[in-house]
């Protein structure tokens, strides 16, 4: 009777380097234009192709042995994207972001672990003739190998949720900057970004564990059941690429509006301002109304108040306790309340009230007015006007 090559789990990690290489190849064929961005992508997941390979041909019930009858040069090779994969999502992450976005020189020091592990491989296994590593690779067990390779799996871990990291901060860094900066920020889309980042985040979070298991069951000879939580990774993976390519299918890729520069400048703690720049842009707000066009942006406010952008910005920060985003938009939700408890426009849709209040978008909307007053738009009118 035939021997079964792969099982279910292994057909789970074929599967999950299946359509990432799909997909990376998808992306570089309809680039238009952002093959920068798209490249980044398109190699990160080409290194989680990799990565369920790497799993397959190491620790593949059945595949390992005929891996080994075919090359011992097979093992490891795939391992290398594991180094890969963190520099490449946060490249990912910024060039998302930012327009015209290219690595910085010394950004490529985020490659010099890949370099090193790289340079141990040669010299302690791929120098070796295949006789030799035909032999390491038969007698290969977690509980027999070199006891360091374990600490340097765990480091390997640490960085990719380092990684991971760095690019939840670099969202939240863009977030903030663009809420200070415009009004209408509902055409930026983070909700494919965010699937991606914190999608592979809790995976690397939980590579961290099963590692952590293994290092204890091997040095401290505690019990841990790393083999399932190494599975239940498997899936999730295999689970979490699924759901990335249905959703790019409904969702564009964000696209920076900002150079990087600009959202990395932090605003001087000196920036002084006075009473009269105050109340000049509390007259500004009451006289001219700049809140009612919908984009509207914290330089061109600026300008109209006559004071520096740094200087203004200060003021919403520092006099009002808010952002621009945040100051611009309770006007807009004070000129809805008194057009939805005005009698002479009970008759109006809530649209109409909207986008004459300065919002173009009624998600937004509806959630700035609900989280401001409490109620929907629709039930604040009937409060109002007793409907």
């Amino acid at each position: 009777m035939d021997s079964v090559l792969f099982n279910t789990h292994d057909v789970v990690l074929l599967m999950t380097a299946y359509q990432c290489v799909l997909y990376a190849l998808l992306l570089l064929a309809v680039s238009r234009g952002h093959l920068p961005r798209n490249l980044f992508l398109a190699l990160f997941l080409l290194s989680h192709a990799a990565i369920p390979l790497d799993i397959l041909i190491n620790f593949g019930e059945e595949f390992r042995f005929v891996a080994l009858e075919f090359s011992p040069n097979l093992f490891y090779v795939f391992g290398f994207a594991y180094w890969l994969e963190g520099p490449l999502l946060l490249w990912y992450t910024r060039s998302s972001l930012y327009k015209n976005y290219r690595p910085r020189l010394y950004e490529y020091i985020y490659l010099l672990p890949f370099f090193l592990y790289l340079a141990y491989e040669i010299l302690f296994y791929y120098s070796l003739s295949d006789d030799v590593k035909t032999a390491l690779q038969q007698g290969y067990d977690l509980a027999v190998a070199p006891k360091y390779m374990n600490y340097v799996t765990f480091a390997r871990e640490i960085l990719r949720v380092i990684f991971g990291v760095l690019c939840v901060i670099e969202i939240r860094r863009y977030r903030s900057h663009i809420r200070q900066n415009f009004s209408d920020i509902q055409s930026i889309d983070f909700r494919w970004l965010n699937l991606l980042v914190d999608g592979f985040l809790v995976l690397r979070i939980i590579a961290v564990i099963v590692s952590l298991m293994i290092l204890c069951s091997v040095h401290f000879g505690l019990s841990f059941d790393f083999r399932t939580m190494g599975l239940t990774a498997n899936y999730l993976t295999f689970l979490l690429v699924s759901v990335l390519i249905f959703f790019s299918l409904r969702h564009s890729a964000l696209v920076g509006t900002v150079d990087e520069s600009q959202a990395k400048k932090q605003e001087p703690e000196k920036v002084t301002f006075n009473d009269k720049e105050v109340r000049g842009l509390l007259e500004l707000m009451e006289k001219k109304s700049p809140h009612l066009h919908h984009a509207l942006t914290v330089e061109e406010l600026a300008n109209m108040v006559g004071v520096p952008t740094k200087t203004l910005s200060a003021i919403f920060n520092r006099h009002f306790g808010k952002n621009f985003y945040e100051f611009i938009n309770s006007y807009r939700i004070d000129k809805a309340q008194a057009l939805l408890s005005d009698p002479d426009h009970k008759n109006r849709g809530i649209l109409d009230i909207l986008y004459d209040s300065g919002f173009n978008s009624k998600a937004t909307f509806n959630t700035l007015f609900k989280k401001r007053v409490g109620m929907t738009p629709t039930d604040y009118r009937k409060q109002q006007l007793k409907i």
